[in-house]
């Protein structure tokens, strides 16, 4: 029987999955760990080491050791200070930070009011191309004096610190990027971070040394190697066989695969990851809302969480997850029904159900097969169309929203703990990713993005919920949990935006 057959087939019973003989393996390989270097696979190398000519997770998971941000979030999620050290709004298009002092690049530049200055504007030029998007109010930084800056928006951006934490707060210096230029930059980055830059082979490794003069300490490992691994078995089996200590970017179905291993231990935190199915409202049957909510009842998300994901997710009821700012208890989920969505089918003149495709990645290709059983067992015949990821990410950021057809499986980490960062790319009309049409929704985009007031900011984010969940512009599904297998000579624990900064894992010599 073929999998397909055995996800829609038994109630999504999965097939018995054997684990890799290259597992059953327990010598130590050469440069095995020891002597406090830590050894971190992720599914693929970085775009580029340039901070601000990336946004992808994999990428700012190394970059976040070599680069500093102007805010961080600590182990509990809460937003704290990093290169700045305290931010207030001076006016509703003004917000003042106060910077640490006698701070350094890893080239011995001095790191200033100046180099804040010149990262921002440097995101917001043009010619830098940076696909961040989260500055998008941000018009320009002003000097204060040497250790405070203005950073001035068009519009008031209440979360504007929380945006400053990650992607949009990297701080790089402006004197070795004018020395190097952009190419060279990338190619041997300079930052302020606890770890620098040793050396890059691409598909092989990258590797960091610790930084002893950081502000926060010196790190908890020696040095930090990053190596690409996009075959799970092959991961797992560099762990088993002692080539890395910590495999990250585990699905359940590849973690399942190690339980039980002497010296391995499997660890599920709680993420924010958040994946849904994003529907055409624009064009085809997907116009009509009762077909909408017909997918959103056929959609069993609990199953789906219970046999394919191995119980390590939340269902999301309204695309916001858990967690952020802005997630409203009181709004339910769909209930699950076939019988449900078939009656809402036929209504919207479909009684013999209709024919779709279903876009994903290669790397979600089990929750895609798992999702088309369900929607067939209810008369939605969507084929799965599976493409590589990278073209799967360049149809998703291009300026065709039709590029990955009718529906398409995604996921986006809300990585301020912010929900405007859940979906400000897709659902406000004239946002890149965005294939529905509301005015209501569009004010209330507005509403949570620029209130001032956080209670204002709730109760449009509740009713943004509430109208998500009436007119079904999306699929919302479930909110991973972090998995990590690692040796025993590592403990770390995530922060919950899912990012890979190291310095504080214990390593055993």
């Amino acid at each position: 029987m073929s999998r397909r057959k055995a996800l829609r087939l038994g109630g999504l019973a999965l097939p018995v999955i054997a684990a890799p003989t290259a597992l059953t393996g327990c010598g130590t390989a050469a440069g095995a760990g020891g002597d406090g270097v830590l050894r971190v696979a992720q599914p693929t190398d970085p775009t580029t080491l340039d901070p601000h000519k990336q946004g992808d997770m994999v990428s700012m998971n190394v970059l976040i050791n070599i680069f500093d941000t102007l805010t961080t979030r600590d182990a509990r999620g809460r937003l704290a200070a990093r290169l700045a050290t305290s931010w207030e709004p001076r006016s509703r298009t003004v917000w003042r930070f106060r910077l640490r002092r006698g701070v350094r690049f890893h080239n011995g530049e001095e790191f200033d009011a100046d180099a804040v200055k010149f990262s921002i504007e440097r995101v917001l030029d043009p010619k830098t191309r940076s696909p961040i998007v989260e500055l998008r109010y941000v018009t320009s930084v002003r000097v204060v004096d040497r250790h405070t800056v203005d950073v001035r928006t068009t519009l008031h951006d209440p979360i504007l610190p929380a945006k400053l934490s990650l992607f949009g707060g990297v701080i790089v210096p402006p004197k070795y990027l004018a020395d190097v230029g952009d190419a060279a930059f990338a190619k041997r980055p300079v930052g302020t971070g606890p770890f620098v830059f040793q050396s890059f082979r691409r598909d092989r490794e990258l590797r960091l040394r610790a930084n002893r003069r950081h502000f926060h300490g010196s790190p908890g490992a020696d040095r930090l190697v990053f190596r690409a691994l996009p075959n799970p078995a092959s991961a797992l089996a560099a762990l088993q066989s002692d080539e890395v200590d910590l495999v990250t970017g585990l699905t359940p179905d590849a973690a399942r695969q190690l339980s039980g291993y002497a010296g391995v231990e499997l660890e599920s935190h709680r993420g924010v990851r958040t994946a849904y199915l994003n529907l055409d409202t624009t064009s085809g049957p997907l116009r009509d809302r009762r077909v909408r909510q017909a997918l959103n009842h056929a959609v069993d998300v609990p199953l789906l969480i219970k046999a394919v994901l191995d119980g390590k997710a939340r269902e999301v009821p309204a695309m916001l997850p858990r967690g952020v700012v802005g997630f409203d208890g009181s709004v339910e989920p769909f209930r699950r029904s076939v019988r449900t969505a078939r009656r809402l089918l036929a209504e919207a003149g479909h009684p013999h159900g209709l024919t779709t495709t279903l876009t994903a990645s290669n790397d979600d290709a089990q929750v895609a097969e798992a999702i088309s059983g369900l929607l067939d067992r209810a008369g939605i015949r969507a084929r799965v169309d599976l493409l590589d990821p990278g073209t799967f990410s360049a149809r998703l950021t291009s300026d065709n929203r039709h590029a990955l057809g009718p529906i398409y499986l995604a996921a986006s980490t809300a990585w301020t703990l912010d929900g405007a960062s859940m979906v400000q790319s897709n659902v406000r009309h004239d946002r890149r990713q965005s294939r529905w049409v509301s005015k209501e929704a569009d004010r209330l985009i507005d509403a949570e993005e620029l209130s001032m007031d956080p209670e204002d900011r709730q109760r449009a984010f509740t009713a943004l919920q509430r109208l998500i969940k009436r007119e079904a512009p999306f699929v919302p599904l479930y909110q991973q949990d972090i998995i990590l297998a690692r040796t025993t000579r590592v403990r770390w624990t995530p922060v919950v935006n899912g990012s890979l900064a190291m310095e504080s894992a214990e390593v055993e010599a």
